[in-house]
């Protein structure tokens, strides 16, 4: 459901919507990575911009405390 008032609101719709329908398709009890790279495909699929196991910076209070990888970054 694509809600104006939120800035991201039509791209949330879509990657939520892929991790739908890879559920969908494969259902429980597969290992991550199969379900990451079906993730993938259904985004590059719907036109999605992203990125995986991107390294992005840990902010605390103006420091930055470390370092996490995420999954997908999207933009």
């Amino acid at each position: 459901m694509i809600k104006d008032q939120y800035l991201y609101s039509a791209e949330t719709t879509k990657i939520i919507g892929c991790a739908m329908e890879v559920h969908k398709a494969l259902g429980n009890g597969f290992q991550e990575v199969i379900y990451q790279r079906s993730l993938e495909y259904e985004m590059e699929e719907q036109g999605l911009d992203f990125a995986r196991e991107v390294e992005i910076p840990v902010i605390y209070k103006q420091n930055q405390v470390g370092i996490r990888r995420v999954d997908f970054f999207s933009w």
